[in-house]
């Protein structure tokens, strides 16, 4: 198979960042998909329906002309978001789920949740409005082992809060274990997952390929081949509660070759390219188009898109960096060959 026409895919977990930022990485999601789950760890991170109104603006007005892209926006949880916030969300048509990061998990999450028995409330509306409660998995005791973090979050947080909200529409974002798979298959029809192309191409290994790799570096961080396998499995099966989410996290090159770099993977230069070449490899490029273009809007209960995009076997080289806000980003991938192409 040298060419793949697939219904236009949609991104259920990516970040877009502000400004200058914004600018430079807008037009790589906007080619490939019709419309993105945005996050909302800005700093300020984006608490209220107004502030993502506004950022929904400055996310249009960056578009470049003749795209055709629809920004779907989120509330970053707090400790202290009320429950009429979650109705004024809902009202506005524009915002489709509320983020959990757990305080201090990743990225701009010091904002987040401290303990989730503060937002039961809230959740509680979420529940009987059907907003959906997108979560950063990851315990941050940071007495427990980072690889062992989603296992935790799993077993400490998430089980007994479906437990508790059992109607929640929850999805448990960039999953990067087995335990997350099988925790996912065996939950209620309101539970789902999203799938990273690097979590499904890269063990932890990548690391330290040659040396330290700190554009492999990304949280939930890469986990062993085992666990790799079981994301293949799950993303290729056909099963409607795994869907795409990239989680393309751009970060400047000095932000992440530093004493303290940060967590995050470029991946929008080649948003669906990277799972075309993670299908193939599983024997499971008829599936692709479920994956990426069907389940997602099944599970958010929006409608496929009716455009389509092509990809084609023609190999071509990722560039060594990218512009970014007056620096520049190093992309995933970056000199190397990619099989796939978007026509």
């Amino acid at each position: 198979m040298d060419r793949i026409t697939l219904i236009r895919p949609d991104d259920w977990h990516l970040h877009l960042r502000d400004g200058a930022a914004l600018g430079a990485v807008l037009a790589d999601s906007a080619r490939r998909f019709a419309r993105a789950i945005v996050m909302p760890n800005l700093k300020p991170a984006v608490r209220t329906t107004q502030q993502a109104l506004g950022y929904r603006e400055r996310i249009l007005a960056a578009l470049p002309d003749g795209a055709h892209f629809e920004p779907l926006m989120t509330l970053y949880l707090t400790d202290d978001t009320p429950p009429e916030e979650i109705t004024r969300a809902r009202v506005s048509g524009h915002v489709h789920g509320v983020k959990l990061y757990p305080a201090g998990a990743t990225t701009h999450s010091d904002e987040g949740v401290s303990r989730i028995s503060r937002c039961f409330h809230t959740l509680e509306k979420m529940q009987e409005l059907g907003m959906p409660l997108l979560v950063h998995g990851e315990a941050t005791d940071p007495e427990i082992d980072v690889f062992d973090r989603e296992k935790a979050f799993i077993e400490e947080v998430l089980s007994p809060l479906v437990a508790r909200f059992p109607d929640l529409k929850i999805v448990l974002e960039h999953i990067t274990t087995r335990d997350a798979v099988q925790f996912v298959e065996v939950t209620g029809p309101n539970i789902a997952a999203t799938v990273t192309a690097h979590h499904l191409l890269m063990n932890r290994n990548a690391l330290f390929m040659g040396g330290i790799r700190p554009h492999h570096y990304c949280v939930p961080v890469l986990k062993r081949e085992e666990h790799r396998e079981a994301l293949v499995e799950a993303a290729t099966s056909g099963n409607s509660k795994f869907f795409l989410g990239t989680d393309s996290a751009p970060h400047a090159r000095t932000a992440k070759e530093a004493a303290c770099g940060c967590a995050g993977i470029y991946t929008a230069h080649a948003g669906i390219e990277l799972y075309a070449i993670a299908f193939e490899e599983a024997g499971a490029l008829d599936r692709l188009e479920d994956f990426a273009s069907r389940f997602g809007p099944q599970f958010y209960g929006l409608p496929c898109n009716v455009d389509s995009v092509t990809l084609v076997r023609e190999p071509w080289t990722v560039p060594q960096s990218i512009a970014f806000g007056g620096g520049e980003l190093v992309p995933l991938r970056a000199g190397e060959t990619i099989s796939w192409r978007l026509a």
